[in-house]
């Protein structure tokens, strides 16, 4: 599913500790609570999705057979997610860290969102939890056996993810977009800055643009009112968090009026 012909500003739900945490998490109701009314900020404020993502749980499983992500949180990721679609009428995506892919997608498919982001989906990367290797084919191979209902769920997947660095020393960067765009099954490619919050280089940004042609680029980290002139009429989407949040502190609660504040100045940027 890519961005279509107008770009989407996707803002984060960003759920507290699960019960399954080091710090032992929320209640659930509480947990929920909490996540919804992020949520209605978001649709309130003037996103146009909102992705839901278990970023209170680090320090992170790394997803997958040899350390999956713990059944309570996929489970409410899935929860989260269709309530929000239920109380907001945006569409809605899900992301489960660090990366397990199979995870969000099934939690997607129960709750009829419309995308996934998948941190690592092809090649390796050197991140807090280890190497994380991609399983794109996997991946597939599950969405196949979901049927229609997997087949309907877009794949957001980043280049050269945050909080992460390449085995390789030495990267070609536009060859390595090439790659995901056309040989991982993704459906858009996102890209961000080195940790939570940095800006997305416009070089770099360019430099994929020309790569990749028309295939859909996100922005994943780093939109602000700021750096919205320049990343925003170069891509196709963007997944927002920490900015929009009270104070642009990340564990704070969304802000309408800071997502009223981009959600103006991309329009602008749109010309």
């Amino acid at each position: 599913m890519s961005a279509g012909p107008a770009r989407t500003l996707m803002g984060v739900v960003h759920l507290p500790p699960c019960p399954s945490a080091r710090c032992g998490g929320l209640a659930v109701d509480a947990l929920l609570e909490r996540a919804l009314a992020d949520a209605r900020a978001l649709r309130d404020g003037g996103c146009d999705a909102i992705l839901v993502e278990n970023f209170g749980d680090a320090p992170f499983h790394k997803g997958g057979a040899a350390d999956p992500v713990p059944a309570d949180v996929v489970a409410l990721l899935a929860i989260a997610a269709r309530e929000a679609r239920r109380q907001t009428g945006l569409p809605v995506a899900i992301n489960c860290l660090r990366n397990d892919a199979r995870a969000a997608l099934g939690a997607a498919v129960a709750a009829g969102a419309g995308w996934i982001r998948v941190n690592v989906l092809s090649g390796a990367m050197v991140t807090d939890q280890g190497v994380v290797e991609g399983d794109a084919a996997g991946l597939a191979s599950y969405a196949r056996q979901l049927g229609a209902a997997g087949a309907r769920v877009g794949v957001l997947a980043d280049l050269l993810v945050k909080h992460a660095a390449p085995l390789a020393r030495d990267v070609d960067v536009a060859a390595l977009a090439r790659d995901l765009a056309e040989r991982s099954g993704a459906t858009g490619v996102v890209l961000s800055g080195a940790r939570t919050g940095a800006p997305v280089d416009p070089a770099r940004l360019a430099a994929v643009r020309a790569a990749v042609g028309d295939f859909p680029i996100w922005i994943g980290s780093g939109l602000t009112p700021d750096t919205a002139p320049a990343l925003w009429p170069g891509c196709d989407g963007a997944i927002v968090g920490t900015w929009l949040k009270r104070g642009g502190d990340v564990a704070a609660p969304v802000d309408p009026e800071r997502v009223g504040l981009l959600r103006a100045a991309v329009d602008r940027a749109s010309g």
